[in-house]
């Protein structure tokens, strides 16, 4: 009787993870089917523009109130303690580590991810991708990896972008708004922040892209019943890919302070 009590629960304790291995499963079968040829150079062309085009403007608009109300923030206590010179150095290393990555990607995966969802959602219900399976196509090849390495290398260059306007509107909003002096701020540039914090950056928007990339397709090529079914994987793609999003960034984060320490002023 114990045993016959005790499955049924180590069943249902099990259930959740099943879909967290199987997602591990396909994201390493995708990053296995990187290095396969042939590689489909015209459709990342086509993604890593399409990408571009929904994610620049909304990234670098968002980049710019996080740069403000960090700037806002550090100014009003390091005025408190009396080092409004050093208030530069803190918000940079604030966008450069965090704000720029985490607003570069949540664009990324809830404007392009949903977008890759859907669209192979929609194949998927459509049997377009049982058909390339059985013309001896590989649509893991030929759509996934394409979506997944366009969205990380698009993410790595919009950090970029991301970083430059938050940074100009962190100095702006200092300068103009709550009266700080421009050189100071300029000059505390290096005070805190230093090479490694925007090569860390740029290394969390690549796996940031990499895990919204395989998120979206996962939910894209797993999805059933029909629109209302695709229409689940996507919703389901953004709450999963921000979840993983802030996990691997907080990972992240813990190995790089171990690794590089802070700067001391």
């Amino acid at each position: 009787m114990t045993q016959a009590v005790g499955a049924p629960a180590r069943v249902s304790l099990r259930r959740p993870l099943v879909p967290v291995g199987r997602l591990f499963a396909f994201g390493l079968e995708v990053l296995r089917a990187m290095f396969q040829r042939p590689f489909q150079w015209r459709e990342l062309s086509d993604q890593a523009w399409f990408v571009t085009r929904v994610s620049l403007l909304p990234a670098m608009a968002i980049t710019i109130p996080f740069g403000a109300v960090l700037s806002l923030q550090i100014g009003s206590l390091f005025r408190q303690l009396g080092a409004t010179s050093f208030t530069g150095a803190a918000a940079v290393t604030g966008i450069v580590q965090q704000a720029a990555p985490v607003a570069t990607v949540v664009i990324v995966a809830g404007a392009a991810g949903t977008a890759v969802a859907a669209d192979l959602g929609s194949r998927k219900i459509r049997e377009e991708l049982d058909a390339l399976e059985v013309l001896g196509i590989s649509p893991l090849q030929r759509l996934v990896v394409p979506r997944v390495i366009a969205m990380a290398v698009v993410a790595v260059l919009l950090n970029g972008v991301a970083t430059a306007v938050g940074t100009g509107g962190a100095y702006a909003f200092n300068v103009m708004v709550q009266g700080g002096s421009p050189g100071a701020y300029v000059h505390a540039f290096t005070a805190l922040a230093q090479l490694p914090d925007l090569w860390v950056g740029e290394l969390k928007a690549l796996v940031f892209g990499l895990i919204a990339g395989i998120v979206a397709a996962y939910q894209g090529i797993n999805a059933k019943g029909g629109p209302q079914g695709v229409g689940d994987g996507v919703n389901q793609s953004v709450v999963v890919s921000f979840v993983l999003l802030f996990v691997a960034n907080l990972l992240i984060t813990a190995v790089y302070f171990q690794i590089v320490p802070p700067k001391g002023l």
